[in-house]
């Protein structure tokens, strides 16, 4: 074998090694052991390089598949890595010369290992750019990226704000590097610290151990502005993160007194976590109010609304006097609780404290809005009024208030941990939830139209909203309304179906074969690429994709993390974000009428699968 740097001299190697075997490196204890594997791998060592068949490719390095290294301690593997080609742009060859301009370009990504050594070569890797702080290159920020999205698979957050103090403090270091290196330590460790706090802040603001976290770390760098005054920017980024409120500026004191100063700050604010306002308090929910045993009513509401406020506005949806009506929970196994009018209907788990009906002022008695044969008839006029688009464009709004509020790791607690993590996941249940009720609603309007030629109008109706949709690239309302249409009590309605022109014929075959979902779903896919951002994709089809990745790759290999699987997830999830802004930043929202919108905010659902098919066969009996 041929290896450079005398790498043959430091690591036990086996005289001969095929192509795909491991290279197992033995750790020293005074010795970074990950350091040093990348800035061999960047002064041009060529790993697990070996004779081939022919001659000819004996200075040839193999594929970077076939290179993987692996780190040991105490006779256990703690890390494995592969080498990727960087994307970092390397420098001239008059610089550094021609020869080593092609393994400098060399780095090595995580394959699996333990949590401390993957944080371990993620702040290794890191390259930050000495004016801004910023990284260099597309793989550290992806691994970055993978990190933060995914690290409550593996840890807990208390764990990570341990290690990342560890990794600033590093007592180990000192006195084995230099000014420079410390500062470099010290800066990577807060620049990962502020790409977590700017990704992940949501789900960290009522976290205790990130506040105690960030109050010791802004403490331990206040103190070492006096040694590394480079640190300035730093704090300065912390303030921004968390709007600390100063009296004064940081350039008014000396490196000492700015420390005490602003962090009498800190102790003051709590690190500005409580000055912001939470999550929680601005949540925007889903609620069902039945109206009948197997139908209800499903209205947006704030999380802190109160049953007099539902009372209201159910009222003035049903016209009915406010006053002969009273909210009941029906709670398991069937009790029933009277709400009082001031009597909050969420509880601080944001679900409700109960099945919620309305009932008349006498509990027992249920309403039936919707028996009476005028009000149906009155019920689809008002519906064939509305405007297409602006229907359209009402529910568009509607999913995209959702949309936008949803963060990537949302579908990471989903998907891991989906009975303990609701408080995480309240924005992307919701939308899957407004899915399933367009569809319903499709179906429920149809099935409650009593004569056939409006039923046909509905139908045309339908078929015009859900192409608007696809234009205005709402895919989840669009797949709803499909969905809802091709529904087995819809699409059995035969006399009905015939009457339907073959323009509109036509229009629903092509929209259908969007959602055709052969292939895997290639036909979506490809329409939804092409489509420009910001863009609202099918929710269900994204949360299958990720299933398949988790429930096809284990998440642990002989206790290591496998992070080959973490960054599958990471990479899909990212859509969610790719989806929300263009590159100028803006949203999908279009004005809309005051009218449709009152009517889109307040659907009438059936949710009872025998009720629908029993109104389907009333509608057209079976032959």
């Amino acid at each position: 074998m041929s290896w450079d740097c005398g790498l043959r001299y430091m690591f036990s190697v086996p005289p001969a090694l095929q192509q795909g075997s491991m290279c197992i490196l033995h750790d020293k204890e005074d010795l970074s052991r990950l350091e040093m594997v990348q800035r061999l791998a960047k002064d041009g060592c060529r790993f697990l390089q070996s004779h081939s068949k022919g001659p000819e490719k004996t200075c040839e390095p193999q594929s970077d598949e076939a290179v993987r290294v692996c780190l040991r301690e105490r006779g256990h593997d703690v890390l494995v890595l592969q080498r990727v080609s960087s994307e970092r742009p390397a420098l001239s060859a008059s610089a550094r010369g021609g020869g080593r301009e092609e393994a400098r370009n060399k780095r090595y990504m995580v394959v699996s290992g333990t949590p401390e050594k993957i944080l371990e070569h993620l702040l290794n890797d890191l390259t930050l750019d000495d004016d801004q702080g910023t990284t260099q290159g597309k793989e550290s920020d992806t691994l970055l990226d993978d990190f933060l999205l995914t690290y409550p698979v593996f840890m807990s957050t208390s764990d990570l704000c341990q290690a990342l103090l560890g990794h600033y403090c590093n007592k180990r270091c000192r006195g084995k590097e230099d000014r420079k290196e410390a500062l470099e330590r010290k800066r990577k460790v807060l620049h990962l610290v502020s790409q977590w706090m700017s990704l992940c802040k949501d789900f960290l603001r009522e976290d205790e151990h990130v506040k105690l976290f960030m109050k010791t770390l802004c403490r331990y760098v206040l103190d070492d502005l006096y040694e590394h005054p480079a640190l300035e920017t730093d704090v300065r980024e912390l303030q921004k993160l968390y709007q600390l409120h100063r009296r004064h500026t940081v350039d008014d004191y000396s490196p000492q007194r700015k420390g005490k100063a602003l962090f009498h700050q800190l102790s003051l604010k709590e690190n500005g976590l409580q000055s912001r306002g939470t999550q929680r308090e601005t949540k925007e929910v889903l609620c069902h109010v039945y109206i009948t045993m197997d139908s209800y009513l499903s209205m947006r509401a704030h999380a802190g609304v109160v049953a007099q406020e539902l009372l209201q506005a159910v009222a003035e949806r049903m016209d009915v006097p406010q006053g002969d009506l009273v909210l009941v929970a029906v709670t398991y196994p069937g009790g029933r609780l009277l709400l009082q009018p001031q009597d909050r209907v969420f509880a601080d788990s944001l679900r409700p404290v109960g099945r919620l009906h309305i009932c008349r002022n006498n509990p027992g008695e249920v309403l039936y809005p919707f028996t009476d044969n005028s009000e149906l008839q009155q019920r689809t006029a008002r519906m064939l009024s509305l405007n297409t688009w602006d229907v359209a464009v009402a529910l568009t709004n509607f999913d995209w208030t959702i949309f936008d509020s949803i963060h990537e790791q949302e579908l990471v607690y989903f998907t891991f941990s989906r009975h303990a993590s609701s408080r995480h996941t309240m924005a992307f249940e919701l939308l899957l939830q407004r899915c399933n009720e367009v569809q319903l609603w499709v179906m429920t309007e149809v099935l409650l139209c009593p004569t056939l030629c409006k039923r046909v109008q509905l139908i045309k109706k339908f078929i015009k909203i859900a192409a608007h949709c696809k234009a205005q690239r709402n895919l989840n309302c669009f797949f709803a309304i499909i969905m809802g249409l091709n529904a087995a009590a819809v699409s059995r309605l035969s006399h009905t179906w015939e009457k339907i022109p073959g323009k509109f014929k036509k229009l629903f075959s092509e929209l259908e074969t969007v959602t055709d979902p052969s292939l895997n779903h290639k036909a979506y896919r490809d329409s939804f690429k092409k489509m420009k951002a910001p863009k609202i994709p099918f929710l269900p089809l994204l949360l299958k994709d990720i299933t398949f990745i988790h429930e096809g790759n284990k998440t642990f290999h002989d206790n290591l993390v496998n992070f080959e699987k973490l960054h599958m997830i990471a990479d899909a999830v990212r859509l969610i974000r790719q989806c929300q802004k263009d590159h100028m930043g803006n949203g999908i929202t279009q004005k809309s009428s005051s009218e449709v919108r009152a009517y889109i905010d307040y659907l009438h659902i059936i949710d009872n699968q025998q009720t629908l098919f029993e109104l389907s066969h009333r509608l057209e009996p079976r032959a």
